[in-house]
């Protein structure tokens, strides 16, 4: 007798791995559930440079094949959601004393063509005395290079993910974590605890466990799952910091420093500018990262050799730290030569329950990652279905022709009432989801109460019964990046709001009625 499963494929991990794979298994008619201890992205996978890149210093450790990887990767993913990534062009000034203008010409030469271009325009020299991103620049930065990149929300990029994993089928459990795992010789039962009073602990079975944890891979291998961690992953923790607006134009800024490692000043919702990261070694619990004083000091210090208007620690308006989980490199002594790459390692200890552990990667090669995470199940599980997300918008992403100037001005048209950063930001953060949230609404009062600056009922309701919003952090910090202009007064507001309108998703009310007496 064959035994009957809950579920084909539990992922475990609510970054941009475990909502990537659980998105791709659910579209090959997988019957998928995804848990994650936390909220989305609410730790690696929202604290990122949020860059859509191949990374052009990765040349210098001769990292070719992930760099091509990435570059095609960056072409693909432009596509695919036009309103949450988008072209970004980048000037790094020339410094002759770190490294020779040859070596950066060679290195742009071939980072325009690891991969096959198609939307982005490639690298050349610039004058910067003659360009408009010189201004900002002191006197003696006369020289410099241009290129292309990629930018991306990268919360939304995870919630994107999740939601169309949910459209196809697969169930999606935040602030659940997995307590306890039994392997047999006929599939995983899971013990999954949700940090919800209200719901008791549960167990499901499944097929095949997909441990796409980060930082977390190892402690759920060798703790909740009882299995052997083949593989190691190197803790390095990652900061930046936002400032006032620190120049006026589109172009982001790649700076060289002394030691031999990038920092990057990049525009930022408008009104600011993200400057990062660093690379330090980290080894206590991933859930309780923050910056430290000496890398503001750094990060300040870093940019003030190029920006004529100096900052201080005290010009920082917000700050973050995340954890990168990389694959363990023992040729790397320096944090930042450590590997971007990943590592999938299929676990058939028992042939019946197969055990999949993501070890390393980045962002940009998220998608690439669940395609080849879903090709080593296919054996196992007798998957025929055939890859597809390469050609498949993410939701809010099938806009006209990719358009996305085209679909700004024609969400205005259609709402002439909204005031204009209200309707850009909406069809940015939600693309041709804000023509389902905004509906037959004809007025600014139609919104709701403003909860926050910028923040109306009728965005918070959606963002608590469609995205998993469950907090003030979720929505400010995560959904949107509404928390740059929020004060404590209103975040308290919001608390209270969430407060008496009990929120609770979809998938949460679902799985109180199967746990219900």
């Amino acid at each position: 007798m064959v035994q009957q499963h809950d579920y084909d494929v539990l992922v475990v991990g609510g970054g941009v791995n475990g909502a990537g794979i659980a998105r791709d298994a659910a579209g090959r008619g997988l019957r998928v559930l995804l848990c994650e201890q936390d909220d989305l992205a609410s730790h690696t996978s929202s604290r990122s440079t949020k860059l859509i890149h191949g990374g052009l210093r990765y040349l210098e450790h001769r990292e070719f094949g992930l760099v091509r990887k990435a570059l095609k990767e960056r072409e693909v993913l432009l596509k695919l959601a036009p309103h949450i990534i988008w072209p970004l062009r980048f000037v790094m000034p020339h410094m002759p004393n770190l490294r020779p203008a040859w070596m950066i010409r060679l290195g742009l030469f071939l980072y325009d063509h690891l991969s096959r271009r198609e939307t982005l325009p490639g690298s050349r020299s610039v004058n910067l005395r003659a360009h408009v991103a010189g201004t900002p620049l002191v006197e003696s930065l006369k020289r410099g290079f241009i290129y292309s990149d990629g930018w991306v929300d990268d919360a939304r990029l995870v919630v994107l993910n999740a939601l169309d994993a949910q459209s196809r089928g697969a169930t999606i459990l935040t602030r659940t974590r997995v307590s306890g795992a039994q392997r047999t010789s006929a599939g995983w039962q899971v013990e999954l605890t949700p940090r919800d009073a209200r719901t008791p602990p549960r167990t499901v079975t499944a097929r095949a466990l997909v441990n796409a944890a980060g930082p977390w891979t190892g402690t759920l291998l060798q703790g909740a799952l009882g299995q052997p961690a083949r593989h190691q992953v190197r803790l390095v923790k990652g900061s930046h910091i936002v400032t006032r607006r620190l120049f006026d134009h589109d172009y982001a800024y790649i700076f060289q420093n002394p030691d031999q490692r990038i920092v990057f000043a990049i525009p930022y919702e408008k009104e600011f500018t993200l400057i990062g990261t660093t690379d330090v070694e980290f080894t206590d619990d991933p859930a309780q990262v923050d910056i430290s004083a000496a890398e503001i000091e750094y990060l300040c210090g870093a940019v003030n050799h190029y920006f004529v208007r100096q900052i201080a620690p005290s010009d920082v308006v917000w700050h973050f730290a995340g954890v990168r989980p990389l694959l363990e490199d023992e040729h790397a002594n320096d944090p930042s030569a450590v590997t971007r790459d990943y590592r999938l390692d299929l676990d058939l200890t028992e042939p019946g329950a197969p055990l999949l552990s993501v070890f390393g990667g980045k962002i940009t090669t998220f998608r690439v990652l669940a395609e080849e995470a879903l090709d080593k199940l296919a054996p196992p599980l007798g998957i025929s279905a055939p890859d597809w997300t390469a050609g498949a918008p993410l939701p809010g992403g099938d806009l006209p022709a990719g358009n996305f100037a085209a679909f700004e001005v024609a969400l205005r048209g259609r709402y002439p009432w909204l005031p204009a950063p209200l309707a850009q930001r909406y069809a940015r953060v939600y693309g041709s989801r804000a023509l389902l949230m905004l509906g037959q609404l004809d007025s600014v009062a139609a919104l709701g109460d403003e909860l926050t600056p910028g923040l109306h009922e009728v965005e918070a309701r959606m963002l608590i019964a469609e995205e998993w919003a469950r907090t003030a952090d979720d929505i400010l910090w995560r959904r949107t990046k509404l928390g740059l202009h929020a004060d404590a007064e209103a975040v308290s507001r919001l608390t209270q709001w969430l407060q008496r309108n009990s929120p609770i998703t979809t998938a949460t009310a679902a799985y109180l009625e199967t746990t219900a007496p």
